[in-house]
């Protein structure tokens, strides 16, 4: 017998797999979803193609987004830049530095008109990677599409708005779990009046992978978050088929092939259940985990960059081939630098080439049926079933943040994965084998300039707005935020007024303060 082999979360790997009178799933498009939510999966239509961008300024940012619409993407996604993410305006003192940087600058419905400048709302299906000012910008959009003429209830996308996962490995938190719990619920009872077709949450294993978890803790503290967001809507007087519906999931795809097809076909089995057995959920489109995938940016090396290649590929089969409703795919320089145009392009061509050479889209869960994918597939489930029971029992994901459960298991993760890639037992190519000189390649370099562009038109904003009329808004907004209203109504009103992002957020930091982690976890 050789050495004992496992995947990542240390699952063993049998040297061959044979049936052990397993039943079958049922069919895709059959509760529990197994092997897919849909019967056809991409016979009937393919995975959307959206490629995540946003760099400096809005403008800039558009036409990148034009470029890759035009390239054949079929949605977009937006990337904010920290002082965004933060809540915070382009010239605020905290967002020296950063403007621009990591994500396109937005601090205002002027800024947003420019972002979708020539695309039209009613038309694209448009997904922001933004959480503790989710709501915020989901209103500017609301805003820009009333601008184009595009009804609220056409507008189709997803906000991320997932603020657990932030307090456990992504850090751009601003409020106090609870008070951000109240955030998301009234976001879901918001949009199930205003914008019934948009997804108000797409709740994140991605960043929980990035930060060092395992397959099995991604899906395990991913999954436990989303009983959180469902009970904090129920106990807030929604109905679980009412928001239910609108509920996403985005996942990671890292290099172990088997293992992610095995998770995603366990996080559908999963959730399914969850929200019949659970939380009674009884509408079919309630019961169904939809999800996006973007490649594990985590795997990337600067070292032989070229490689990268190879490795988002790889993840990139692996998500289709597990049934992924969307999907990015990581430009290969993204260990160095914010993508190139050349860079970009070539990973919307990984997907193209997937879609249509490759022949996987012509079956439903190609590799159902498959002892060794079946087997993984239990596995990984029991393993993150047990996780969850463990979170419930120290009183739900919330609680676990709070004490730092989570944050603790996965920084142990990250601390045992890099031990073994430093020692060589976990090997990676061209950092700890075969390694070889690097030839150099293009460096993507955003506009310097971007933050005392933005400073200057929030100068000219506040010279040229009603002053009173913000105001008034804001004050509006605070009073909501001390009671119980829904606070994205008065939320709106202020936006309209061209309140600034910086200053509606600073109105809800007032009433509901900051969150400042434990510095002993």
């Amino acid at each position: 017998m050789g050495n004992q082999v496992t995947t990542d979360a240390g699952i063993p790997f049998e040297p061959i797999y044979r049936d052990n009178d397993r039943q079958p799933e049922p069919d895709a498009g059959q509760f529990p979803y197994t092997r897919g939510i849909y019967p056809t999966m991409y016979r009937g239509r393919l995975w959307t193609m959206r490629q995540y961008a946003g760099f400096a300024s809005a403008h800039e940012t558009n036409e990148r987004f034009r470029y890759l619409l035009g390239q054949g993407q079929m949605g977009l996604s937006v990337a904010f830049d920290l002082p965004t993410q933060l809540g915070l305006d382009s010239d605020d003192p905290r967002a020296e530095g950063e403007v621009g940087k990591v994500g396109v600058a937005i601090d205002s419905i002027d800024d947003m008109a420019t972002l979708f400048a020539g695309i039209p709302l009613d038309k694209v299906s448009t997904s922001m990677t933004i959480n503790a000012p989710a709501s915020v910008l989901l209103l500017l959009y609301e805003l820009v599409g009333a601008q184009q003429g595009a009804a609220a209830k056409t507008l189709t996308g997803t906000i991320q708005n997932d603020i657990l996962k932030e307090y456990a490995a992504r850090g751009t938190y601003i409020f106090p779990p609870r008070p951000s719990m109240r955030l998301i619920t009234d976001t879901f009872a918001y949009c199930a009046e205003r914008i019934p077709r948009w997804n108000t949450i797409s709740i994140s294993g991605y960043h929980i992978r990035e930060a060092g978890a395992t397959a099995v803790q991604e899906l395990a503290f991913t999954l436990a978050n989303g009983i959180a967001y469902v009970q904090a809507a129920i106990d807030a007087g929604l109905h679980v088929d009412e928001f239910g519906p609108r509920l996403s999931f985005f996942f990671n795809a890292h290099n172990n092939f088997f293992e992610e097809i095995a998770k995603f076909r366990a996080a559908r089995r999963m959730w399914a259940t969850i929200m019949r057995e659970r939380f009674g959920a009884s509408d079919e489109r309630a019961l169904t985990l939809r999800f996006h995938t973007q490649t594990g940016g985590s795997t990337l090396t600067s070292q032989q960059p070229l490689n990268n290649v190879v490795r988002v590929t790889l993840q990139a089969l692996a998500a289709v081939m597990g049934g992924t409703q969307s999907l990015h795919t990581n430009g290969f320089d993204e260990a160095l630098s914010l993508p190139t145009t050349e860079a970009a392009t070539l990973a919307l061509r990984t997907q193209q080439v997937i879609a249509y050479e490759s022949g996987v889209t012509a079956s439903a869960d190609p590799l159902g049926g498959s002892y060794l994918v079946e087997s993984m597939t239990d596995e990984i489930e029991q393993r993150a079933l047990a996780l969850i029971r463990h979170i419930d029992d120290l009183g739900g994901a919330v609680r676990a943040v709070e004490d730092g459960f989570i944050q603790a298991q996965i920084m142990d993760t990250a601390y045992e994965y890099q031990n073994r890639v430093e020692s060589g037992e976990q090997l990676v190519i061209g950092v700890n084998k075969f390694v070889t000189d690097d030839a150099p390649v293009p460096i993507f370099k955003p506009n310097e300039a971007v933050a005392a562009e933005q400073c200057a038109k929030l100068a000219k904003l506040r010279a040229e707005r009603d002053q009173a009329a913000v105001d008034a808004a804001l004050a509006d907004l605070q009073r909501a935020a001390e009671g119980t209203a829904n606070v994205l109504e008065p939320m709106r009103e202020a936006l309209s007024r061209r309140a600034t992002v910086g200053e509606v957020c600073g109105v809800l930091r007032k009433i509901w303060g900051e969150y400042r982690p434990d510095v002993a976890i």
